[in-house]
């Protein structure tokens, strides 16, 4: 009981200790016990820290560019060259976390533009659109309206002059408000579904990347 007590003391006075740290703790204090029953009485106390698990974060919008306001909401979407939508996901792979920009064509939801990187920056969202571009440039884009977040990568001035560039109506959603981002969610491309249903954490970068090829 002494010794349990003395756990939940050490717990108090330090949340993120494990059994480890907690065992060496109390050797400091004078007890002889060993990191498995350290470990057993802590669990059966709930008292073992849980690792928060990292998720990268693919969309900054703490930043002091221009925002759009939100073309998309009301549009009734009658063909494609209407509306696209950007967005960036990321892809747990064993080593590493990789990233996918994607654009789509909402009414066909065709992937019209991608780029796989290492990197979450305004290079990657810039390298999608110009594949999105090259792709719909032949087919008139000139009323074409370009929706996503207010992340970071989509608001820089390089990225925004080559859409004015094409004649393409800038559209944002609101900062804070998930039914804003109902259009990019929904029409999330299965090109991203489809890395990491199959990646299972066991692809390569280069694999990832040939296998988007072939989707």
């Amino acid at each position: 009981m002494k010794l349990k007590n003395e756990i939940h003391a050490i717990a108090i006075d330090f949340p993120r200790y494990g059994y480890r740290r907690i065992t060496i703790e109390l050797h400091r204090r004078g007890f002889e016990t060993n990191h498995k029953v350290v470990y057993e009485l802590m669990k059966i106390d709930n008292l073992l820290c849980i690792k928060k698990q990292f998720v990268p974060k693919t969309t900054d919008s703490e930043h002091n560019l221009p925002v759009y306001p939100n073309l998309a909401r009301d549009l009734v979407n009658t063909g494609i060259n209407q509306l696209c939508a950007a967005d960036i996901t990321y892809i747990r792979l064993v080593r590493e976390f990789i990233y996918l920009a994607v654009i789509i064509d909402v009414f066909s939801r065709k992937c019209i533009g991608w780029k796989l990187s290492r990197d979450i920056d305004a290079k990657l969202a810039l390298a999608a659109l110009d594949m999105a571009l090259a792709d719909r440039k032949d087919m008139g884009i000139s009323n074409f309206i370009h929706h996503s977040d207010q992340g970071v990568q989509y608001a820089p001035w390089k990225y925004v002059d080559r859409l004015k560039e094409n004649g393409i109506k800038i559209s944002m959603s609101r900062k804070g408000n998930p039914y804003d981002h109902i259009v990019r969610r929904y029409c999330m491309y299965n090109k991203s579904n489809i890395v990491l249903i199959i990646c299972r954490k066991t692809y390569t970068f280069r694999h990832v990347q040939e296998l988007l090829f072939w989707v």
